[in-house]
């Protein structure tokens, strides 16, 4: 079994910074990491790995610093990678960026499965697995909460929906996105990461993976940010010191009044058995 799992390194969520000009995110000088849901589709493939064998290649679209993310599911466990760096990838959104993983896949072959995490942390779409699904013309399994079994040329999963659960039957090849209920992820191993130091990646360009000029980058993304604003918290509140009696009193008069210029009060006559 030949299983893909694209990931995808991201800023932590408290480093996030965008570019009011362009609309896309800032990555330099930021830490990053992998993606916090790509964990647990690493996890997935693992346990699937060591259930039926094969092996796993780990796909990722960025920087150079990108390569980190592929070193780090090296150390746990995975067994190839491969990166995808293109300036002309640079501020490709949910389609392109589905758009030149497809043609990356295509060049590795058609694998048995393709792992993908719920969402990404930066973007918080959801959009690119179903649409690298889409892209690919294979069957799709979204928020799949555990893998039942895989036999001969299906699978069967568990998926969480509103209702609760539902149980899935899909021809393989397929696309499944997982959510965070399906494992626990693992730490990297000291031999892993052993491995991982010493593996070099390969890297493709876009036209390295066949893509058209048009469909990648800001060129070929038919969404766009056009306006950025930094939400701001406004917060009015009265504080009131109670040291004493006297001032405890007080203090409650006024709560009191407060709440009933908020019409929080229960009116009279009014029961609220």
């Amino acid at each position: 079994m030949h299983i893909i799992i694209p990931i995808k390194q991201v800023p932590e969520t408290s480093d996030v910074q965008m570019d009011k000009e362009t609309g896309t995110m800032i990555r330099s000088g930021s830490k990053s990491i992998v993606n916090p849901l790509d964990l647990y589709a690493l996890e997935t493939g693992l346990r699937l790995k060591a259930l039926y064998g094969g092996t796993i290649t780990v796909l990722t679209m960025g920087p150079a610093s990108a390569v980190k993310v592929l070193k780090e599911a090296i150390a746990m466990g995975c067994d190839n990678a491969v990166h995808l760096s293109d300036r002309a990838f640079g501020g490709s959104d949910t389609w392109a960026t589905s758009y030149a993983l497809s043609k990356a896949i295509a060049k590795l072959g058609m694998p048995d499965l393709i792992i993908a995490g719920e969402r990404a942390t930066d973007g918080d779409t959801g959009q690119v697995g179903p649409a690298l699904a889409s892209w690919l013309d294979i069957a799709l399994i979204s928020y799949v909460s555990s893998v039942e079994i895989i036999e001969g040329n299906h699978l069967v999963a568990e998926r969480l929906i509103e209702e609760g659960y539902q149980r899935v039957r899909a021809t393989l090849p397929a696309l499944i996105t997982v959510v965070k209920e399906i494992a626990s992820p693992r730490l990297p191993t000291l031999s892993g990461k052993k491995r991982a130091i010493a593996c070099t990646i390969p890297v493709w360009g876009a036209q390295d993976i066949g893509c058209d000029a048009s469909s990648i980058g800001l060129n070929g993304s038919p969404t766009r940010v056009v306006k950025i604003e930094t939400p701001s918290v406004k917060r009015h509140c009265t504080v009131v010191h109670a040291t004493d009696d006297a001032s405890i009193t007080g203090a409650v008069d006024q709560l009191f009044t407060f709440l009933d210029t908020k019409d929080l009060l229960p009116k009279k006559g009014v029961s609220h058995a």
